[in-house]
């Protein structure tokens, strides 16, 4: 990789986020500025491919927390800016030469990541401790890279209670499970696998799908071979769409339930009402949470965004999070957060939407949801 300031940066593009979304700068015009007046941070997230629906959601989360962030005196004593790095497996710039390149260059200061877990790992290795790396979105557990710091649900907490509780209040017997061929879906399967097993339950089906499948019929059929009364659904972005739609119009409702702790209120909307019959997703946000907390950064999203904003969901807010948390880590550990891993989070005090915003808090005051699709929305069913 070239090691200069010259170098181009294709693949990244970046985001005014102190000033409202339209009024966006030319990339290069906002790098001239002196390097020590801002702290930048590169956000990576899919901007194409089957999960590019929700790039719109997480820039506008991320820029309410940039907002807030420099009203109170930024990062380091620093403004913030956000430089959008497409992190889609389908980019058609590598994420990681973009990074790598970025890092090099001393162009971004720190990464915020809502991406699959794939590129995590592939990236654990290109960003080797240069700048703090904040992972988001939920996730299978176990990164303790120091340097990352992963901040998402993960399935101890997210799917197992949502299983057991599904099991028993829906009395279902012979669940499937399928999944996009990656390592989230087949580690969480495997949890899922352990603690359906746990509650009696017979797995009936289990099937990975490579990304893009336009085609679900088949996977349909063998559902109904299987003689599946619940399906745990872990293909994500636009795969998911295509197979809820799919199910939805084979009228598959009225035979098995549907739960997925990976699709949001945007999946909702792309799917369609009359395809949502019957569908359960599990997460420590949806938009639709009625708490202090939640009203208020509606208030501050649709203040900076207007009505008109992209949907709120779990994804999207959880940039709003990785800023905040890592603008807490920069305030405690500016200084040693090389050392430091995911095993440090309940040690950094930041604001949360999650009801978890004092230190010590993070895991042990942040509530998990049980959500049913009503129409296009998630309506809260049952705290985990």
């Amino acid at each position: 990789m070239p090691n200069t300031h010259d170098a181009p940066l294709e693949g990244a593009r970046l985001l005014v986020s102190d000033f409202m979304p339209a009024e966006l700068r030319d990339l290069d015009d906002r790098l001239a500025r002196p390097y020590d007046s801002v702290f930048r941070v590169g956000l990576l997230i899919p901007m194409c491919g089957s999960a590019g629906l929700w790039a719109p959601s997480c820039i506008s989360s991320a820029q309410v927390a940039v907002s807030q962030l420099n009203n109170a005196g930024g990062i380091c004593g620093k403004a913030i800016e956000l430089v959008a790095i497409d992190s889609a497996l389908e980019a058609t710039d590598p994420v990681d030469e973009v990074v790598n390149n970025l890092i090099e260059t001393n162009r971004i200061d720190a990464i915020v990541g809502m991406h699959i877990s794939a590129v995590r790992q592939n990236l654990s290795k290109i960003v080797n401790q240069r700048i703090p790396y904040v992972y988001t979105p939920l996730y299978e557990g176990g990164e303790n890279t120091k340097g990352i710091f992963a901040i998402g649900d993960t399935p101890e907490k997210q799917l197992g209670p949502a299983l057991e509780h599904l099991s028993k209040s829906q009395n279902t017997k012979r669940w499937a499970l399928i999944g996009n061929d990656y390592v989230w879906p087949r580690a969480s399967n495997s949890y899922a696998k352990e603690k359906l097993q746990e509650c009696g339950v017979t797995i009936a089906y289990e099937k990975y799908l490579p990304f893009g499948v336009a085609d679900m019929e088949s996977i349909l059929v063998d559902l109904e071979s299987a003689e599946a009364d619940a399906v745990l659904i872990s293909v994500v972005g636009q795969d998911a769409i295509t197979f809820n739609r799919a199910f939805g119009e084979a009228k598959m409702h009225e035979k098995m339930i549907r739960f997925s702790c990976a699709i949001e209120e945007n999946g909702l909307l792309a799917c369609g009402e009359d395809n949502l019959h019957e569908l359960y997703s599990a997460s420590s946000y949806f938009g639709a949470i009625s708490t202090p907390a939640n009203a208020s950064f509606r208030e501050k999203y649709y203040q900076l965004h207007g009505e008109n904003a992209p949907v709120l969901n779990a994804l999207g807010q959880s940039t709003y999070e990785g800023m905040q948390f890592l603008a807490g880590l920069m305030k405690h550990h500016e200084n040693d957060w090389k050392e430091k891993d995911s095993s440090c989070l309940d040690s950094i005090e930041f604001s949360s939407v999650r009801e978890a915003s004092r230190a010590g808090d993070l895991s042990k005051k942040r509530p998990m949801y049980l959500a049913k699709a009503d129409g296009v929305t998630f309506q809260i069913v049952k705290t985990l």
